[in-house]
């Protein structure tokens, strides 16, 4: 099967996917409810597949959906701050067609890379379970072997991190002990790929100033710097 079609097939799968009671039914029921500013919209309310270059080198990995963001538009990191951030500095990389990302038609094209969660539902309070967590990381394990040119993962946040670490290992890559540690700008060599850190574009974090846009370029050009090595 080629690479498009199998990363197709693989979205289908995905999107069809209802494994996590609990993940269903709150992706749902937000879908149901809706937020006010977005109460004329129909909310996608369903797994939240990856999306971009299949001959991507790099690789970005989130945590889940936003309630409001991609469960509502059906594009990872779409629709809310997070993406908002994100896709500036994708474009700012050369990685991206448009510095903004609003919903699956606006015309958004990446080169080079692809973007994907760990946990393909949004969750409760922005926090999967650990089994939901395992039920999911399969889908992110397929998705690399799809995405055969993939040197870097970019992990956007510790629950990234950790998950790029387990699906990994999953591949049959063989960890370090101890385990790398995530941090802002921390790189762990595991196999043919390298795990790269960076905080997560929440606003928790950009309103803040723990990441800044600088931060955030730096890793980039990191990531694209290792995967051109």
């Amino acid at each position: 099967m080629a690479p498009n079609a199998g990363l197709a097939a693989l979205e289908a799968e995905i999107v069809a996917c209802r494994r996590c009671p609990r993940l269903v039914a709150w992706r749902e029921e937000v879908a149901r409810v809706k937020r006010a500013a977005f109460a004329h919209e129909r909310y996608w309310g369903r797994p939240v597949p990856g999306f971009g270059d299949p001959d991507a080198t790099v690789m970005l990995l989130g945590l889940a959906p936003a309630a409001h963001g991609g469960n509502r538009t059906g594009r990872v990191f779409t629709g809310d701050r997070s993406g908002d951030w994100l896709f500036a500095a994708l474009h700012r990389a050369g990685l991206a067609s448009q510095p903004t990302s609003r919903s699956r038609d606006d015309g958004l094209r990446l080169q080079g890379c692809w973007v994907a969660a760990a946990v393909r539902c949004a969750p409760p309070a922005n926090r999967p379970t650990p089994i939901e967590r395992d039920r999911c990381l399969p889908f992110a394990a397929r998705e690399l072997d799809l995405l055969a040119d993939v040197r870097v993962i970019v992990c956007l946040g510790a629950f990234a991190w950790d998950a790029a670490l387990r699906v990994l290992a999953s591949r049959g890559v063989r960890l370090p002990r101890p385990r790398p540690r995530f941090g802002h700008g921390a790189e762990a060599r595991l196999g043919a790929h390298r795990l790269l850190g960076c905080f997560h574009p929440s606003q928790q974090n950009t309103f803040t100033g723990r990441l800044t846009e600088p931060m955030l370029d730096a890793v980039l050009a990191r990531a694209l710097e290792l995967a051109s090595a």
